[in-house]
């Protein structure tokens, strides 16, 4: 009698992590902590008034900034993951340090170097932007790659799981840091960066085992044609004509150095120039040279595959870049405030601090400058430039106490009572600390959602997920309270833990050993926003403009708050002023 086979095949046995995985890992904390603490707080940082440490620049010069950025910053893996590829992960980490430690740093000398050279602030933080973004394009795909060539099928998905628990541990920290040293100094922010950076050369040097072989084989592919194969992925030559000038015209368009109409123009009339060149090629050998062969398309479901995604990406590109402005100027978090008093005092004097002194300083130089006022486009004014300083006070409260401080023969003195008054009363949550709160519900539910969905099929995973997304997305828009913005928050960071592990999970498993930075490049370039076109036309960077109109439903506290009145109520839009630096 023969034996019944067994009714299911046991499930492989998981291998195990080697070092090399682990110290992946540990990097990508510190260069995560790096990056998040400085973007966490970069449209404060943009947007705040020079006397505040800020730079001055307006929310169009921060548009274009956090756009076109970080456009070239999610195209560039293409290229350096290519070149990992080709000539070693662990080289290229040392290089992708050795741009961002300086970097970093120059970063939060922009003003310096617009005072030392009389060369305007912005186009200085432009360059220097760029070459954190050169230095984090070069990282992204290598580690990325390390992950995926030190998995294998029995782990993978625990491995991604993993990674992108510990990413979030970095995205978490790293704006904790900034928002404490950017009390003292901004400066301190970026050295802290800085220093971040220049802590993984030492593991890059001891621990790091390299896992690919091209490098020191005999069959090493030349420059040439490790660009060749990058191009491959997607389509031929033709392709890549027909692309990237259409790229190009949208980078420029979202610079503002042609209108978005003249973009369209240009993007329709090239793809048409295409379609009649595809048109009058009627035949084609394995020789003809690449511009005499039809645009072809490479790898259709990879393509697809990185469309979708980019719908994912553009929806958490907003939680960092628009959302910070849209929170300090709109949004009430004084009873957030008063809920988290259970913590005790010091909690909340960690997560809505107050400098006393720079608003006195504030007052005093108020009621020198305009003295007594009224409720009224001034009053206006001055309350959004108090939500710099961290406190949200009525505009019917700032006229009366400037009216009051200009009768007194030493205002400096009432102005300091009045400082400490507000800063208990008014005080608000910094806005880096409820975006933080993205990065600690991944850190905490990471694991758990990877594990319900490590079965699902990657492309509906990355539907659900961006639907996920897009609801907390939406509550957003409509949030005027600090509860309903954590909501929305929490809400947008499930959607993030569906689908983005298992949209790198599947890039990692589908692409060929040898090229794994590659399309992991490619994977980041689907997370590439178009510039500006996600940074400046939702509504929470069309509330943070003076001519935007705030929400209308104001939930308040106990004590009488209200919005400043929309300023374009009674006046035709006026430009949004410019710093004296951002030249």
């Amino acid at each position: 009698m023969t034996e019944a086979p067994d009714q299911a095949q046991a499930a492989p046995k998981r291998s195990k992590f080697p070092k090399t995985f682990y110290v992946a890992n540990i990097m990508e904390i510190f260069e995560r902590m790096a990056w998040y603490g400085f973007f966490a707080v970069s449209s404060l940082y943009l947007t705040s008034p020079i006397s505040e440490g800020g730079l001055g620049f307006s929310s169009v010069q921060r548009g274009i900034l956090q756009g076109i950025i970080p456009f070239l910053l999610y195209l560039f893996p293409v290229i350096t993951g290519a070149l990992a590829d080709r000539y070693g992960y662990r080289r290229t980490f040392l290089v992708a340090f050795s741009i961002l430690t300086p970097a970093y740093f120059l970063l939060g000398k922009s003003a310096f170097f617009s005072d030392l050279t009389g060369i305007g602030t912005f186009p200085i933080f432009f360059f220097f932007f760029l070459l954190v973004a050169m230095g984090a394009a070069t990282f992204k795909p290598v580690v990325v790659g390390t992950v995926g060539r030190t998995t294998d099928d029995s782990n993978r998905g625990l491995g991604f799981g993993i990674f992108y628990t510990i990413v979030n541990v970095g995205g978490f920290a790293g704006p904790i840091f900034a928002g404490y040293v950017r009390a003292i100094s901004w400066d301190l922010v970026f050295v802290m960066s800085s220093v971040w950076i220049a802590v993984n050369f030492l593991p890059t040097l001891l621990l790091y085992k390299e896992p690919t072989t091209e490098a020191e084989s005999d069959e090493k592919r030349s420059f040439l044609r490790v660009l060749t194969d990058a191009q491959d992925v997607l389509g031929n030559g033709r392709f890549a004509l027909l692309v990237v000038p259409v790229l190009l015209v949208v980078m420029v368009a979202g610079g503002e150095w042609i209108s978005w109409w003249w973009a369209l123009g240009v993007g329709v009339g090239w793809i048409l120039v295409n379609m009649v060149w595809n048109a009058l090629i009627t035949q084609e050998k394995e020789d003809t040279p690449w511009f005499f062969q039809k645009a072809r398309i490479g790898n259709w479901p990879f393509v697809l595959y990185l469309v979708i995604l980019s719908g994912f990406w553009a929806s958490f590109n907003q939680i960092f870049i628009t959302m910070p402005e849209y929170i300090r100027d709109f949004v009430e978090t004084g009873g957030l405030v008063d809920t988290m008093g259970i913590f005790g005092e010091g909690f909340v004097g960690f997560i809505a601090s107050v400098n006393v002194d720079s608003v006195a300083t504030w007052l005093t130089e108020q009621t020198a400058a305009h003295g007594a006022i009224s409720v009224g486009e001034t009053s206006r004014e001055l309350f959004f430039d108090l939500v710099h300083l961290k406190v949200r006070v009525p505009e019917e409260v700032i006229a009366a106490e400037l009216s009051r401080l200009s009768t007194m023969a030493a205002p400096e003195v009432g102005a300091l009572e009045t400082a400490k008054r507000w800063a208990d009363e008014y005080r608000q949550i910094n806005p880096e600390y409820l975006i933080n709160l993205d990065a600690g519900a991944i850190v905490i539910f990471q694991i758990m959602v990877s594990a319900v969905i490590q079965r699902w099929k990657p492309f509906p995973v990355l539907v659900v997920g961006t639907l996920v997304a897009g609801t907390g997305i939406a509550l957003g828009s409509i949030a005027v309270t600090g509860m309903l913005t954590v909501l929305a928050i929490v809400v947008f960071a499930f959607g993030e833990m569906i689908a983005s592990p298992k949209s790198q999970e599947y890039v990692a498993r589908i692409a060929p050993k040898d090229k794994v930075a590659l399309f992991m490049g490619y994977y980041f370039s689907g997370s590439s926003p178009p510039p500006r076109c996600w940074c400046s036309t939702t509504p929470w960077s069309r509330a943070s403009r003076p001519c935007a109109s705030p929400p209308k439903r104001w939930k308040t506290r106990a004590r009488t708050r209200r919005p400043p009145e929309d300023p374009c109520r009674h006046s035709t839009p006026t430009p949004m002023p410019t710093s004296n630096r951002a030249g």
